[in-house]
């Protein structure tokens, strides 16, 4: 045996130099309480700001990367500086002053001069910048560039102090601006970052090279980098990129892991298609199904006839005919000789299907059963009865579906509507009520595809679009609360008519900062709503119609909040047509069908995501008779509120709504899932990052193929990497 030949000089990292690397990596994990600058904690330390912001390991300041970016690197003189551009000049300061023009308003205003001219840079609501910036100080602005009172001037621009003696390359670089909190400043974030970097960023990579390789992404180490800090704007976007998409794998790669536990080694059940069963309950439709839900019904047996688990999603605007899809499906079950559980979130809309679908069932030959929170005790233990030996098919429900007493004796599909109203362990134990049991997932709220990959992960997608027959249409129109007497005036001639109205309100009552189902007021960002002070309430709205604008009409409530038995009697009074006015919360969004109903008006539709208002006004329009829905806003016109509702106005494809309402807002917001154990991505953006979100899916598929168990030493850190960064999912499955 030969010696072996020694490296070269520079080759090959040390022992030494690796297991330093690896001490930096297991870094990562360490509380933010290790960096320096981070003082112990307090009332007021900078430890409690951090945490504040979500930042507790070294891992969350990483991955706290900057909102924006000040390009100081093409500085020009105050004389280039054109009007209406978006520049950075660097000059001396020559005079502060600090002005009152009215009573708790303050304006700093700085004049700042070169070799070639004059600049005012005026500062509201901070005064203390007239004693942080003295005449004499070399300061560097960014900003955009008027001009008043004779002189170019910027508002409010970006700026720093700079050192009297720096030189050119000092200032002369992109400067990162972290989101921050109450106890930290920008600028000591950046000194925070800037050593935590120091001290511990030359971290290890866990994405195998030849992925990294695949899509040109930098080395991990340097992405942290240059994020932060970077050498031009077109690095900090390629270092952004990197951790976007070790984001979106990470996520992927969790969702398939959940689902690996989920299902672990069950055998899936191949049904029977296009049976007798089947073949009856076609005929008993009171319509021919159209090509599109043709299409997505062969594609849903397609899957349960094959041997291995379905996990589908039916993604289909309001109307578009998903509940007879389903109900082929159903038949299929039936004609295998098993059970199907059908789950809605609400005990209206559950009753709705069993009343819509029950019929076509009943001429089928399909025995079904619907059991909610509101059943009665000798119905429910009947049906539970049946249940547990078979006797019947299919079971309509709420989440009373979970509950021990309900058992199947042979479940092998399950319905879940809208599932993302449900948690993860909601959903898991359902299915694990039938092993191997096929899933099929429906959704009225258009998502677009990067957002159902992101969110379901290894699922496969049928999508109808449009509806099976015209309706009359809805009008949509946006108001001002001091023209809500035209909504008012459309609501009294549709119930002269013999219509009937909806008005929705985002509280229950007006002691609530949200209304029962968990939406709070907080759904749209700030920048995107009205700055009024007063929130309608249900309760007091329904007070005041019923006392002072509709005295003659008869009024009623529908909240969350209320029994399941209550909602049923008062939804039920509403079909009848014994109640003409309708006052609710957002209970009413999904499913809620009342072909009478062809007014709506939705008090602070600013406080709702585009996606929730386009299946409220949904609820309208059905019949024969056109809808109009008044969306009451107290934002002006041309403000970033009244254009984001403005798109109501002007489109009803929901699916193009739906992707604009992904680029205005997070993705957890538009689907309403903060409180039901989502988790909101902090780096990619799924409005921008299409392709990096397919990448991910196609890349998580093609490591699960060939290592389902993750268990390899190429995969493994990928296994870990994504536990730390979701291991809510896992929580979630572990405690179900």
């Amino acid at each position: 045996m030969g010696v072996p030949q020694q490296a070269p000089a520079g080759t090959a990292p040390s022992i030494g130099a690796a297991a330093g690397r690896i001490d930096r990596t297991l870094a990562l994990t360490d509380s933010v309480s290790r960096l320096r600058y981070v003082s112990s904690r307090g009332a007021s330390s900078r430890l409690d700001a951090l945490e504040r912001l979500g930042i507790h390991r070294v891992r969350d300041l990483f991955l706290h990367i900057p909102h924006r970016y000040v390009d100081y690197s093409h500085v020009v003189p105050i004389s280039h500086a054109d009007v209406g551009s978006e520049v950075t000049v660097v000059g001396t300061v020559d005079k502060v002053e600090l002005k009152r023009p009215r009573p708790r308003l303050t304006v700093v205003e700085l004049f700042v001069f070169d070799q070639t001219g004059v600049l005012s840079a005026s500062f509201f609501g901070q005064p203390w910048l007239a004693e942080q910036v003295k005449r004499g100080d070399k300061v560097a602005l960014s900003g955009k560039v008027e001009f008043a009172y004779g002189f170019k001037r910027m508002r409010a621009p970006f700026h720093e102090v700079l050192d009297s003696d720096a030189s050119a390359s000092a200032y002369r670089r992109v400067l990162p601006v972290h989101p921050v909190g109450e106890g930290i400043t920008t600028s000591w974030m950046r000194r925070i970052v800037s050593c935590a970097l120091a001290d511990v960023g030359d971290v290890t990579d866990w994405l195998p090279a030849p992925l990294a390789a695949r899509h040109g992404l930098m080395t991990l180490a340097r992405a942290i980098r240059e994020v932060h800090f970077p050498q031009t704007l077109a690095t900090a976007e390629q270092a952004r990129k990197r951790l976007a998409y070790d984001e979106l794998l990470c996520l992927q790669v969790a969702l398939l892991s959940r689902q690996a536990l989920e299902l672990g080694d069950v055998r899936a059940t191949t049904h029977k298609t296009f049976g007798p069963h089947t073949d009856a309950l076609l005929a008993a439709l009171p319509f021919s199904l159209t090509d599109e839900q043709r299409c997505a019904a062969d594609q849903i047996l397609a899957d349960m006839a094959a041997p291995r688990i379905m996990n589908r999603l039916l993604l289909g605007d309001v109307g578009t005919g998903k509940t007879a899809v389903a109900a082929v499906a159903l038949a299929a079950v039936a004609d295998s000789g098993t059970q199907a559980a059908v789950m809605a979130p609400t005990s209206v809309l559950a009753r709705q299907y069993a009343e819509k679908l029950g019929p076509v069932l009943d001429a089928a030959g399909i025995t079904w059963a619907l059991v909610t929170g509101a059943t009665p005790a000798a119905e429910r233990a009947e049906t539970a009865r049946h249940t547990a030996a078979g006797d019947l098919c299919v079971t309509f429900g709420t989440t009373a579906l979970l509950s021990d007493d309900i058992a199947f004796a042979r479940l092998t599909f399950v319905v879940i509507d809208e599932q993302h109203r449900f948690g993860v362990d909601q959903r898991a134990s359902l299915r694990r009520k039938g092993a191997g049991a096929d899933l099929l997932a429906m959704t009225a709220t258009p998502i677009p595809r990067t957002l159902a990959l992101s969110i379901y992960g290894d699922v496969s997608l049928s999508c109808i679009r449009r509806r099976p027959r015209a309706t009359a249409g809805v009008t949509t129109r946006v108001i001002t609360p001091e023209n809500l007497d035209l909504a008012y005036g459309s609501i009294r001639s549709a119930v002269a008519s013999g219509h009937q109205a909806y008005v929705i309100c985002p509280l229950v009552d007006d002691a609530d900062t949200g209304d029962s189902l968990g939406t709070d007021l907080d759904d749209v960002p700030e920048s995107q709503r009205s700055r009024s002070a007063h929130v309608r309430s249900a309760t007091s709205t329904l007070a005041e119609l019923s006392e002072r604008i509709f005295p003659d009409f008869s009024c009623a409530l529908l909240t969350g909040r209320m029994s399941a038995a209550e909602k049923d009697a008062v939804m039920e009074d509403f079909r009848a047509g014994k109640v003409n006015v309708l006052v609710s919360t957002t209970v009413v969004e999904v499913g809620v069908d009342v072909p009478n109903a062809t007014v709506m008006l939705v008090h602070d539709a600013d406080r709702f995501g585009l996606a929730t208002l386009h299946q409220l006004r949904g609820r309208v329009g059905r019949g024969d008779w056109p809808g109009e829905v008044w969306l009451s806003c107290a934002a002006k016109q041309g403000t970033p509120a009244r254009k984001r509702l403005s798109a109501l106005e002007h489109t009803a494809d929901g699916f193009e709504l739906a992707r604009l309402d992904l680029k205005l807002r997070r993705e957890g917001e538009v689907l309403g899932y903060r409180q039901h154990g989502g988790i909101t991505l902090h780096v990619s953006d799924l409005a921008a990052d299409e392709d990096l979100v397919v990448a991910a899916h196609e890349d998580a598929q093609e490591i699960f193929a060939k290592d389902p168990s993750l268990a390899s030493p190429g995969f493994r850190p990928m296994a870990l990497e994504a536990r730390d960064r979701f291991g809510a999912y896992f929580e979630e499955l572990d405690r179900a």
